[in-house]
Formats: structure tokens, C-alpha cells, sequence
């Protein structure tokens, strides 16, 4: 049976993979905001104790990870697959800023070098068929990090405090790297108008107060994850008419 020309064993592997490393997400986002490593000597043994599993994180990374592979498919060779592979690499590491930056208002580290030198190892990989992809990965690295730098150092001479956490420009800076230039821009636009809208939200709902601080980081990581399911032009297009307010006719 194929769904999408794709055999469902793929799906189903993918499936019980996701469980797996969803359960992983949350042992990293234990182990990352008090600065522990998440692969240690004594792995199995403090796992053991601490083991309690998370369901929602697991079942939102297998749906996921399947979805992935509805929609990139299993093409014949590597260099064919590394869209794929790339963004079944960087959604456990997402996730998990998601969940940390909301929790603790961080985004480790660790993590974003992590996101960093796995983003490089792909950039060469792609150079070797096309070294095109790389520089555009390469200038993608270098304005996603800009953007945000440049809107923190803003913020700090028009308000006196940061606007933007330098965690937040280490994560766009090392998206940048998956995206390219264009994806990138596209990328912090919709993490600025996902931030908005929710924060009205939650603002209107009373979860959070007015003089409560709300982490950028889960806005950039939706507005990411728009980015792998949603081709660009349709992302382009839709932002043009949201932010020109119809006007733009594509």
C-alpha cells in the first residue's frame, strides 16, 4: 500500500521513530536549562529514575515526522533526501526550544550550537552537488543572525533594554542555515506576525499580563515549521496581501 508513492512501512517507521525521540525531546529539555549534558555515564541509570512519559510530545513528533514524509517523499538518492533528512535532524532540536524557551524563557547554548554545526555539516553537503545552495545557506546564516542583532541593538537604544534575547539571534542565525536567504526573511516575518496575534491572545485570555515577558523563541519555531510544509511562493504571496493589506496583486 502507498500513500503519496511513498510505502506505508515508511510511515509507520517514521511513527515509531518519532515516539522515541519525542520521549528524547523531553529528556533533553530536563537536562539543557540547568546546563547538564544530555548524553552522560550515567544515562540509563538517571533516566530510569526520572522517566515519566510524555505523550504529547511524542505523538507530536511522530505526526510530524510522518507528515514529512507525505510531503518530501523518498526519492533515490541522498543528496535527492537531504530536505528530508535535514528536517527530521532539526525538528527534536525545535521542539525542544520550544519547550524551554517557554518554560524557562531560555534558549540554551548548547542547543543552538548544536542547530548551528549540524545546519554546516548540511551546507557542505549540498555544496557537493550544487555549491550555490551552500552560499545561499551560507548569506541565509548571515541575515537571519543580522536581522535579529540588528532589532536587539534597536531596541536597547530606543527602549533601553533588550527587544530581542541574543538566544533568539544565535536560533535565527543557525536557521539560516536550513533555509537559505530567501526562506529566512520569509521565516522572521511569520514569527512577527504569529507573535502578535498570540500575544494578543494571551494578553486578551489573561494567561499572560501585560508586564509579563513573552519568549520570542515559540513563535520562531511555528513560524519555521510553516516553512517546511508551505512552498515559499504561497508564503511570499499570502504575507505581500497580509502586510499590504490587499493591495499587492500577485
Amino acid at each position: 500500500m502507498y500513500i503519496n508513492d511513498v510505502h506505508i512501512g515508511y510511515y509507520v517507521v517514521a511513527m515509531i521513530f518519532g515516539l522515541i525521540i519525542g520521549q528524547f525531546i523531553d529528556w533533553m529539555n530536563q537536562r539543557l536549562p540547568d546546563y547538564k549534558k544530555v548524553f552522560s555515564k550515567e544515562l540509563i541509570q538517571e533516566y530510569k529514575l526520572k522517566f515519566r512519559p510524555n505523550y504529547l510530545l511524542m505523538l507530536i513528533t511522530a505526526a510530524i515526522y510522518a507528515t514529512l514524509i507525505y510531503c518530501y517523499g523518498i526519492k533515490d538518492t541522498f543528496i535527492a533526501n537531504l530536505d528530508l533528512i535535514k528536517y527530521l535532524i532539526l525538528t527534536p532540536m525545535l521542539l525542544s526550544a520550544f519547550v524551554i524557551d517557554y518554560r524557562h524563557q531560555i534558549i540554551p547554548n548548547r542547543l543552538n550550537l548544536t542547530i548551528l554545526e549540524v545546519g554546516l555539516v548540511f551546507a557542505f553537503l549540498y555544496g557537493l552537488s550544487d555549491v550555490a545552495i551552500t552560499i545561499h545557506m551560507i548569506l541565509g546564516m548571515l541575515a537571519g543572525a543580522g536581522i535579529f542583532l540588528l532589532i536587539t541593538f534597536l531596541g536597547g537604544l530606543v527602549y533601553g533594554k533588550e527587544a530581542m534575547g541574543f538566544g533568539d539571534v544565535k536560533l535565527m542565525g543557525a536557521l539560516g542555515l536550513y533555509f537559505g536567504l530567501s526562506n529566512i526573511v520569509v521565516i522572521t516575518l511569520l514569527s512577527f506576525l504569529i507573535g502578535a496575534i498570540l500575544s494578543v491572545i494571551l494578553l486578551v485570555s489573561k494567561i499572560k499580563k501585560s508586564n509579563e515577558y513573552i519568549p520570542f523563541g515559540p513563535f520562531i519555531v511555528l513560524g519555521t515549521f510553516i516553512c517546511m510544509y508551505v512552498p515559499f511562493e504561497v508564503i511570499k504571496n499570502t504575507l505581500l496581501q497580509i502586510f499590504t493589506l490587499g493591495l499587492y496583486q500577485g
